[in-house]
């Protein structure tokens, strides 16, 4: 392309300067640069929303660091938003900051966003198509009924990949490379790239006109309507930054009215504009919103590197490689500039692109691999760069609220995802923890809690915490709940537990409104939780709001939450829950079973962790709609009124384990956490086993039997390899199973022993080829179980008690008056 005399392109004085530019291009950045400084405008005309031009300024500020981006949001429904993202080597933000340096007025010219938020309703189909070429770069609107899902306003036609074809490219970012990039500003003439662009452009714009959407042109209307009135105000001293796709229809001849007439009756909304940080994924295709460039950590090293780019770029790989434990040398530098030199050479490139020296790095200092070379595209290629903005930037106050916490809290927002351990037995800690878990209630997903290593306790949390673009907008959209983060996760709790359907959902809000210390909010969920406990008659959906509920009784100990509200409920739940049980498991499909079972699970959990409740507090009645059976249950707990919780459960796990109408998986279940909670002997244990794996006994309910006595994650291999009476139970069950029924019953016990660890799928194997009774050394004489003894031996137990008082922290007198020997014995009595 060298026809820049002959585009036509705009010399000062002869008109506007139109300079054509591929968006968060560095070559592109690179030439307007220079071609402002040639030209010196009086103004600076930039593709954006008019609204940001009180916002300019901002750009100046010591604190504002790229990338960032404009964000549009309507006021009355925050969710719909758009942003206008810019980074270092974005010729906007070139142009930009070469205004605010020279003191030249700097304006947006691009359609309002008070039009495009409101259009970008109307018009989902104009959304689903995005091209990667100079012209490229429109909002991303986001809006809540897609998920927060960005899609791009855009043109069908990549003008990119079609001139890339022509000139014999298969990829249109290595044509981009090779005539921008690697070229530089014009020789001697700051003007020739833009002329030579705009001649591409027009030629494109010939053949395919708007590309195929009608937007575009009305885009391009306002645009011209801007440049003229900027022309009257400054004459031909006016520079216009844009899309080098829009820059033939700026050259075009319309008139005024024609211009004004596209633009009547477009549809509005009232919208507020910010600065906001951005981040190079972002500006990646790969995030979600995609900008037009797959390597912007790459494009920033192309622009910020004064000299001897693909050495300075070897270097930061070496660099980066090596903190991660890499034997990395600067031979290795040395060997991959001169292979990716080479490699330019023999494909006929002006310099090494990125595909050159990832090649290069992937021989010389990953070994062949494509494990480390996945960190430099992430770590480098990409990046994970977070920008800055003013504190004097505009937001609502929900935002300001949060960004003092944040400072507070010396908890910095962050693009590189990074985990944190919280100790909630420390105040910081533990307002970090309060912080968090009250902006997931808003929706605003910064941290996301995960498993703590190394500890199980409740004093501690471990959170993942990466902060992405678009909570920015979930920010401004949970403003509309308060103007501070307590008062907004407030009024949002209250707001979802009138509107929650399930009683789950309450009981999960209730534990979610103690992890966020809300105390204001509680009043409002009790009360909603109360009303569905009382309507509800399911006992599946009683035995899944009872876990969170009791989870949250915890809370009262390590974050001084006054808890005891929940107590009376969890209780009440768990009493219905007793009654409903046994007739709610009776008659049930196979399907329907497992997950009984399953709520057997969680139920067993949940007393455990609520303990004994005094009897007589609580009243249990029979669910409407349970007729005689449930008050026979009634009357069966009520019978039971004076053992506490505990002693009731085990009650019904009686009821459940005996019942012949009850599912075989859901019996063997009841038998085993029976077994594990000391109510049940080992030897009715073998008994019951016995029974139900006799040849009266269908195969498949006696399958399902064992699946729920020692499947399902249960700890069931541990227990058949220590209880060898279990295992001789299940094995000659197993080989007197009939031929015609055992393909039956195959599948359901593959499951069962195949979530086995290898190691006790191995072990079970070794005492089965053995036979019974071959393991005799681990069973000590006068004992019926195998490992255990006849009576306590007091000097093998006595001896752990040191390890468990310094576990307990019993050491010396604690102030009560006990001392080490009564704590001793107390611990002695306790193992006995």
């Amino acid at each position: 392309m060298t026809g820049a005399d002959e585009s036509g392109s705009r010399r000062p004085g002869a008109g506007p300067l139109l300079l054509g530019v591929r968006h968060h291009g560095p070559g592109s950045a690179r030439a307007v640069r220079a071609a402002l400084a040639a030209a010196r405008p009086q103004a600076v005309l930039i593709e954006g929303p008019p609204e940001a031009d009180s916002l300019i300024p901002l750009a100046a500020d010591e604190d504002m660091r790229p990338p960032v981006a404009l964000l549009a949001h309507a006021v009355d429904e925050p969710g719909r938003s758009a942003f206008w993202p810019l980074a270092e080597f974005s010729p906007e933000w070139v142009a930009i900051r070469w205004a605010l340096e020279h003191d030249v007025p700097a304006r947006f010219i691009d359609l309002p966003a008070t039009h495009t938020l409101a259009w970008g309703k109307d018009t989902e189909e104009a959304l689903n198509d995005a091209p990667e070429g100079p012209g490229a770069h429109e909002p991303a609107v986001v809006c809540e009924d897609d998920d927060m899902h960005a899609t791009r306003l855009a043109v069908q036609v990549d003008p990119l990949a079609v001139l890339a074809e022509t000139a014999g490219y298969d990829d249109p970012e290595r044509w981009w490379e090779d005539v921008v990039e690697h070229r530089g500003p014009g020789d001697g003439d700051a003007f020739a790239p833009f002329g030579a662009l705009e001649e591409a452009m027009g030629a494109l714009r010939e053949t395919y006109g708007s590309g195929g959407h009608d937007r575009d042109l009305v885009r391009e209307a306002h645009m011209r309507l801007q440049v003229r009135a900027a022309q009257r105000e400054f004459g031909d001293g006016v520079a216009v930054v844009c899309g080098a796709w829009h820059v033939p229809a700026l050259r075009e001849k319309t008139t005024v009215a024609a211009d004004r007439a596209l633009l009547k009756g477009l549809p509005k909304v009232k919208a507020d504009m910010t600065w906001v940080p951005w981040t190079h994924r972002r500006l990646s295709r790969v995030s979600g919103y995609g900008a037009g460039i797959d390597s912007p950590g790459w494009y920033g090293h192309l622009f910020g590197a004064p000299d001897r780019p693909v050495e300075r770029w070897m270097t930061k790989v070496a660099g980066l490689l090596r903190a991660e434990d890499r034997l990395v040398s600067s031979a290795h530098v040395i060997e991959a500039v001169r292979l990716a030199e080479t490699l330019a050479a023999m494909r006929g490139r002006p310099l090494p692109g990125l595909s050159e020296t990832t090649d290069a790095v992937r021989s010389v200092m990953c070994d062949g691999s494509d494990v480390p070379l996945a960190l430099v595209h992430d770590r480098l290629v990409v990046g994970d760069v977070l920008g800055e903005v003013p504190r004097s930037a505009p937001a609502v106050p929900l935002q300001r609220d949060l960004d003092r916490v944040q400072r507070r809290l010396r908890l910095k927002p962050e693009a590189l995802e990074r985990e944190l351990e919280l100790d909630l037995r420390k105040e910081t800690d533990a307002e970090r923890s309060r912080l968090l878990h009250r902006l997931r209630l808003l929706g605003v997903a910064w941290g996301e809690p995960v498993a703590s290593r190394g500890s199980t306790g409740t004093f501690r949390e471990t959170w993942r915490l990466r902060w992405e673009p678009e909570l920015s907008v979930r920010v401004a959209e949970a403003g509309v709940w308060g103007t501070t983060v307590p008062a907004a996760a407030t009024a949002k709790a209250e707001a979802d537990a009138v509107a929650a359907q399930a009683l789950a959902e309450v009981t999960a809000l209730a534990e979610r409104c103690l992890l966020a210390e809300l105390p204001d909010a509680l009043p409002v969920v009790m009360r909603v939780l109360a009303d569905r406990a009382a309507l509800d008659a399911d006992v599946g959906h009683l035995a899944q709001a009872l876990p969170a509920l009791v989870r949250s009784l915890r809370y009262g100990d390590v974050r001084g939450t006054d808890t005891r509200a929940l107590s009376e409920v969890a209780a009440g739940l768990a009493e219905r829950i007793f009654v409903g049980l046994p007739p709610a498991c009776a008659a049930l499909d196979a399907d329907a079973a497992d997950e009984m079972r399953r709520h057997v699970d969680a139920v067993h959990g949940a007393v455990a962790l609520l303990g004994d409740v005094p009897a007589g507090g609580v009243s249990a009645p029979a669910a409407p709609g349970q007729g005689e059976a449930g008050a026979a249950g009634g009357a069966f707990a009520g019978g039971h009124r004076g053992r506490g919780l505990r002693g009731r459960w085990s009650a019904v796990l009686r009821v459940l384990s005996g019942r012949d109408s009850v599912p075989g998986v859901i019996r063997g279940r009841a038998v085993r956490l029976l077994l594990d909670d000391g109510e049940l002997a080992h030897d009715e244990a073998a008994r019951l086993m016995g029974l139900v794996l006799s040849p009266g006994t269908p195969p498949q309910d006696a399958a399902a039997w064992i699946e729920g006595f020692v499947g399902g994650g249960s700890g069931g291999g541990m227990l058949l390899v220590h209880d060898e009476r279990l295992l001789g139970l299940v094995d000659a069950w197993l080989t007197g199973v009939p031929a015609e029924a055992f393909t039956d019953v195959l599948p359901l016990l593959r499951r069962t022993f195949s979530a086995y660890e290898p190691g006790v799928r191995r072990t079970l194997g070794e005492l089965v080829r053995r036979g019974p009774g071959a393991r005799g050394s681990a069973t000590t004489a006068g004992s019926g179980i195998p490992g255990f003894a006849a009576d306590l031996d007091p000097g093998r137990a006595d001896a752990v008690l040191p390890v468990v008082r310094l576990l307990l922290g019993l050491d010396g007198d604690d102030g009560t008056g006990n001392n080490a020997t009564e704590d001793d014995n107390n611990l002695a009595e306790a193992g006995r």
